[in-house]
């Protein structure tokens, strides 16, 4: 993280984490969305001089399709260490209709990540894992994101917690305002069916109104994640540049709202 990141967020601007792929787009959704560890290694540099202080990576296979390879992981993630040292970097154990648990326990195990983002439901398809998921993580040191779509997601995290499937520690959260399919379009308000809880928290939206969730969850306290996996448009409906233009545009909402 750079002087002037690291000056923003304590002065109150929120944590930003950029989210440039995601599992399900490509080039033909827009050209400068990334797949190649190339591509992928550009468009991270670009975030980060932007404003972003984190990165949520998904990597691709040969024919461009969503990637658990911890091979990949391992490539990408060195790439990206060598080329945006200060960058945070999250991985993905985003399932997307493709894999199993067993196979998103393998990720973790194989790549050993600082910071990973894990789907509470994702993970119940094989309720039998969860413990070792969760326990993995705390004794490798991979810090856990919680991925949580509605609050009976919400409610199944907070029984985890209080049974031990989840450690004490793994509190971080990531609040999905919406799903991804077609067409959708978040609103601020989506926020607000989550219940409160004192955890840190951070919020994803889909469609024309990113910006505006985002801007909304920073109000309440929240940390913020922008980018091509989940809105490739302004308010207007205009297609961003590139990521770096949508990261630079929040940056500059969030910004603004301290003065």
């Amino acid at each position: 993280m750079s002087d002037s990141q690291s000056e923003t967020i304590a002065a109150g601007r929120p944590y930003v984490l950029a989210a440039p792929n995601g599992a399900r787009r490509g080039t033909l959704d827009h050209p400068e969305l990334p797949v190649s560890l190339d591509q992928i290694v550009d468009t991270a540099l670009s975030c980060f001089r932007a404003g972003a202080d984190g990165l949520h990576l998904h990597v691709r296979d040969a024919e461009g399709r969503h990637s658990l390879d911890a091979g990949r992981y391992l490539e990408t993630l060195a790439a990206l260490q060598q080329a945006v040292p200060s960058l945070e970097l999250q991985i993905t154990t985003e399932a997307a209709g493709v894999f199993d648990v067993p196979a998103q326990l393998t990720c973790l195990e194989q790549v050993r990540p600082d910071w990973a983002s894990v789907s509470v439901r994702e993970i119940a398809r094989s309720p039998e894992l969860a413990a070792k998921v969760y326990g993995l993580c705390a004794e490798q040191g991979t810090r856990v994101q919680h991925i949580l779509y509605d609050a009976e997601d919400a409610a199944l995290l907070k029984q985890w917690q209080i049974d031990g499937t989840v450690r004490d520690e793994q509190v971080d959260r990531l609040l999905v305002l919406g799903r991804y399919s077609t067409g959708q379009q978040s609103v601020p308000q989506d926020l607000d069916l989550f219940p409160t809880d004192k955890s840190p928290w951070m919020v994803c939206a889909f469609g024309s109104r990113e910006h505006d969730c985002l801007a909304y969850a920073a109000h309440l306290g929240g940390d913020v994640r922008v980018g091509f996996e989940n809105s490739l448009t302004d308010e207007n409906g205009s297609v961003w540049k590139d990521n770096a233009a949508s990261v630079s545009a929040l940056v500059a909402k969030l910004e603004g709202a301290l003065k």
